[in-house]
């Protein structure tokens, strides 16, 4: 399956160009963004288009852009099944900002269903962390890894080296997006 992934910076290029271009099957965002970087998607109707906030986000800008907010949620496309969970690690106390502590999450994410492929904000815990607190992942988010085994796991929120922008988690390839990029996922 082809896919327009989107986090944290404006896409490099007009995301209508892209879907034209690349014709992806569905277009995911990854948080950190804003209304009007993604403002093209008010034009995008006929591809499903499916994300998660960031720590960083107003949370208000997916219904209008016509995004399905997929925080906790599951949904079926093309016979694969995606999941998704947003915001970061707890690094500050604003009650408003999209953060959990690990047990917050770890409550969050105790019967969330097997999907075939997870989206998120924040990675894993120990996978494409940095060396600040804001940045390390969430250890809820690797244990859902380890426990339910999706074959994708795909993230933002942080700024890693060209050598780890795919690591693998046991059966789970963990890919890292940064700004715009299509992927093919081979389920």
């Amino acid at each position: 399956m082809k896919i327009l992934a989107i986090a944290d910076r404006p896409p490099q290029r007009s995301i209508l160009e892209t879907v034209a271009e690349e014709r992806p099957e569905i277009i995911i965002t990854l948080g950190d963004l804003d209304f009007f970087s993604l403002r093209d998607l008010e034009q995008i109707h006929d591809i499903p288009k499916i994300g998660v906030y960031g720590n960083h986000c107003s949370g208000k800008y997916m219904g209008p852009l016509g995004i399905e907010n997929m925080h906790l949620e599951t949904k079926e496309v093309g016979g694969i099944l995606f999941g998704g969970f947003e915001g970061s690690i707890r690094y500050k106390t604003t009650p408003e900002a999209l953060m959990y502590t690990d047990e917050e999450a770890t409550r969050l994410l105790k019967n969330f269903p097997r999907v075939d492929v997870m989206i998120a904000h924040s990675p894993p815990k120990g996978l494409h962390d940095e060396d600040d607190p804001a940045h390390f992942g969430i250890e809820a988010l690797r244990t859902y890894i380890e426990e339910h085994h999706p074959k994708y796991f795909l993230h933002g929120h942080t700024y890693v080296s060209a050598s780890t922008l795919e690591s693998m988690l046991g059966e789970t390839k963990v890919v890292h997006v940064f700004a715009d990029q299509v992927l093919d996922l081979a389920i």
